[in-house]
Parts: structure tokens; C-alpha cells; sequence
């Protein structure tokens, strides 16, 4: 599936549209009487999703107490695909893009790493340091995304910690996980869509992740 679409909405004006989700996919459906119903069952945190504070802290807000607008909002796109394998992004990567964060900004993290979903080389991305995520939330902006499976270091040992987790999350702030296709945002233009399912007392959701802009 081609990740950018083009949606006509009038004779002036058209909307670019960039999916930003990885497929969920199942072998199980049910086929009866010429339609198709198709059983699924998964988890919180499944494929594309978001977390809400409630996934590390039991005060936190679940998904569905999280203001909807939240979860929309103006892209700023952060390149850090030269980062090596586990490699932190620190502050100092992200400081040429400070004067741009602010309150109801999204902060997308572009490592390249979606190209490895599905691999054992997905464990090993690059990963936010705490203080980092410090300053980001200091700066306003209380939604980050990234294109690996966690914005901390993936150790499956239980030896790694969970600072960008603590931060963002402590924060009140959400976090958007397994996102791809940011390769193809080319410009600021883009208003970012990560709105989850409205599930009571979930500590995250699936979502259909997808960004757009208007184009003339």
C-alpha cells in the first residue's frame, strides 16, 4: 500500500494524506451468509498506539480521560536517522529543533527504524535519554512519537529503565509508539492524527496514525 494518498475535496483544493501505521493483521475470520466477521482480540498496546499516563502511573489519566484534541495537532519532525543501533538521542540532537517546540506541538522522532518492523533488529533502536525527554516536556510540547517500539532502550533482560516513559507520561503527556512512514512527511505542513480507540480505564490504544495537509 502506498503510504501517501491524495484526497480530492473540491475543485481548488486537495488533501495529501501519509499513513503512519503498520498494519494489524489475522488469520482468524468467520465468512457466513456473504459477509465477512472477523474475531480480534490484542492488547493495549498492539502495533500503533498510543500510551496514556495510566501505563506507568496508577493516578495517571486513561486513554479515555485524555481531551481528544490531544491527540491532533501540527508535526514538528524531528531526523535522527543517523543514529546507530541502540545509540541515545540526547539533547543535544535535539536542540537545532527547540525554538520550534511549544505547547500543542507533536514531536515526531524519525530514526528509520520501521524499516526493520517485524525483525529482530526492531529490538535494537535507538532510544530518548531522560534528560532529554526532560527538556521536551519542559518546552511545552507533552506528545511524542516515535518510529521504534518504545522511546527507551528495548533490553529484553529487564535490565533497561524507562526515563522517557516516566517523564512524558509523569507529565501528563502521551506517547505514540510504532509509527512508520514519517520518511514521507517532506515539509512542516502537517496536522498529525493519533486518536485512539474510547476504551474505559485502558492504559493505551490502538490507532490508526495518519497525517495530513492541505495542498493547493
Amino acid at each position: 500500500m502506498e503510504p501517501v494518498t491524495t484526497c480530492f475535496l473540491n475543485s481548488t483544493s486537495a488533501m495529501q494524506i501519509v499513513d503512519l501505521s503498520h498494519n494489524c493483521s489475522s488469520a482468524t475470520s468467520v465468512e457466513k451468509d456473504g459477509y465477512s466477521v472477523r474475531s480480534l482480540s490484542m492488547g493495549s498496546h498492539t502495533g500503533t498506539h498510543v500510551d496514556a499516563p495510566s501505563h506507568f502511573f496508577a493516578q495517571g489519566k486513561s486513554i479515555e480521560q485524555i481531551p481528544l484534541e490531544t491527540f491532533i495537532g501540527p508535526i514538528l519532525l524531528v531526523d535522527v536517522t543517523n543514529k546507530s543501533p541502540r545509540e541515545a538521542i540526547t539533547w543535544d540532537d535535539l536542540t537545532p529543533y527547540a525554538p520550534q517546540m511549544a505547547a500543542g506541538i507533536v514531536l515526531l522522532l524519525h530514526t528509520g527504524w520501521s524499516r526493520y518492523w517485524c525483525t529482530d533488529k526492531y529490538l535494537d533502536h535507538p532510544f530518548l535519554e531522560r534528560k532529554a525527554a526532560e527538556h521536551i516536556i519542559a518546552s511545552g510540547v507533552k506528545v511524542v512519537g516515535v518510529d521504534t517500539l518504545s522511546p527507551d532502550e528495548t533490553r529484553l533482560d529487564g535490565s533497561g529503565s524507562f526515563g522517557a516513559h516516566e517523564v512524558i507520561l509523569g507529565a501528563g503527556g502521551v506517547i505514540a509508539e510504532n509509527l512508520t512512514n514519517l520518511h514521507a512527511l517532506d515539509g512542516s505542513d502537517y496536522i498529525v492524527h493519533l486518536v485512539p480507540l474510547n476504551i474505559d480505564g485502558s492504559d493505551g490504544s490502538p490507532v490508526r496514525a495518519f497525517a495530513m495537509k492541505n495542498a493547493t
